[in-house]
């Protein structure tokens, strides 16, 4: 029987020759995640079942990021609590301050996931890993906690859609207006518990942080999963870096698919999605004259090196308007370190930004950023849900690197060839 990508991983790790859309199913795992939020919860029920310890400390990974550094005596005792259980059980993969990333970020680049691999995460944003060609979907804490005892966990094979993309990106237009588009012409239900496959030309030439920034919004348009087929880009990504033996799947030429769609790129526009919800997308030519409080740059969606270049390339040599906060959030220890090196820290710094250590603190209201009642931001993030960055009464608006560091210049939305 013909199968996706998706099918076919999914019926290698429940040892199975073939599944189909709506069967249940138990499948082993590689990886189990948690950050600081969600992993105490996992652990308290952990506790409950009984087990002596993890079912493979090496495939236990915890990545604090959320609130750290530690905002308050709340997020302190969180984070002792993974800190503590991550010891007892000597975790190899615990990643303390200092080390750590915005966990989406932090997995690929230390190579703890990899084409091929079903991973699972207590978090919504853990499909970013199909952009190496994975099975990557978020799960509750108490999901989370089973997997740590057993290495497993049930499913239900999800419908795949197809989306296939045309033609040649226009300057400024990245993996972030190709997904925001997509949830712009399909709704925020537009692929529930579903697979959302990406592929065609565009793809192709798409970098990995651009497919990775693709893949984590697939749960914006209430994906099970995103997934890009891996290539030659995901080789040379994963050669070198990869922990563990990986495999590339492809999706059988008669695949059966519950819809496909096909987008012609070649007259795209960076895109900008406005308050309340990640659909409410249009071009930036479009967005009119809305003045911006805050900027942020960075997140599990866009705080990698492409994503800082692009934005440093437009900062370069020009200042940030005095009624806006620019804050730039690199994803990583190591992708703070390359943009030292490469001197981009100096070019926010000398454009007004202020420059974080990687903490995914703004992107959920947590710290680093919040809203006051009445303000607006511009971010690199991935939700603009009400309140999801501060006040109920305060607004987000979603866009790529590019339309942010304009916007940052301008003062209001803004488009990047109007300051490039």
């Amino acid at each position: 029987m013909p199968m996706t990508i998706t099918e076919k991983i999914l019926a290698a790790h429940a040892g199975m020759d073939q599944v189909e859309p709506g069967q249940l199913i138990n499948v082993k795992i590689d990886v189990a995640l948690g950050n600081d939020i969600t992993a105490p919860v996992a652990i308290r029920e952990f506790e409950k079942i009984g087990v002596e310890t993890v079912w493979d400390r090496d495939r236990v990974v915890l990545v604090p990021d959320h609130f750290v550094p530690n905002k308050d005596i709340k997020s302190a005792e969180q984070a002792l609590l993974i800190r503590t259980f991550a010891r007892k059980h000597n975790l190899i993969n615990y990643f303390e301050v200092g080390h750590m990333g915005i966990e989406h970020c932090l997995l690929p680049e230390q190579g703890l996931v990899g084409p091929g691999d079903l991973i699972i995460g207590a978090d919504s944003h853990t499909c970013t890993y199909g952009g190496l060609g994975a099975f990557s979907t978020g799960v509750g804490s108490t999901d989370l906690a089973a997997a740590m005892a057993l290495g497993e966990t049930w499913l239900k094979v999800p419908e795949s859609i197809k989306f296939i993309f045309h033609g040649e990106l226009p300057k400024w237009v990245s993996g972030k207006d190709l997904i925001l588009y997509t949830i712009g012409q399909i709704g925020v239900d537009g692929a529930l518990y579903m697979a959302m496959e990406f592929t065609g030309p565009v793809i192709e030439k798409l970098s990995m942080d651009g497919r990775l920034t693709m893949a984590n919004m697939a749960v914006e348009a209430g994906a099970k999963n995103g997934i890009v087929p891996p290539d030659e880009v995901t080789r040379r990504y994963v050669e070198g870096r990869a922990k563990r033996s990986y495999r590339f799947y492809r999706s059988d030429p008669d695949a059966g698919y519950a819809e496909v769609y096909e987008f012609d790129v070649s007259q795209m526009e960076p895109q900008v999605a406005f308050p309340h919800l990640p659909e409410n997308t249009r071009p930036v030519s479009e967005a009119g004259n809305v003045a911006i409080d805050q900027v942020v740059i960075g997140s599990c969606t866009n705080g990698r090196m492409e994503d800082l270049r692009e934005a440093a390339s437009i900062l370069k040599g020009r200042k940030v308007n005095s009624n806006v906060r620019l804050i730039v959030i690199p994803g990583t220890q190591e992708i703070y370190r390359q943009m030292l090196r490469e001197g981009l820290a100096e070019i926010f710094v000398e454009a007004g930004a202020a420059v974080s250590t990687p903490t995914c603190g703004p992107c959920l209201g947590g710290h680093m950023g919040i809203l006051a009642k009445g303000e607006r931001a511009l971010a690199t993030t991935n939700r603009n849900f009400v309140g999801r960055m501060g006040h109920p009464e305060s607004e987000v608006y979603l866009a790529g690197p590019a339309v942010a560091a304009a916007t940052a210049i301008m003062g209001k939305i803004a488009a990047p060839w109007e300051v490039a």
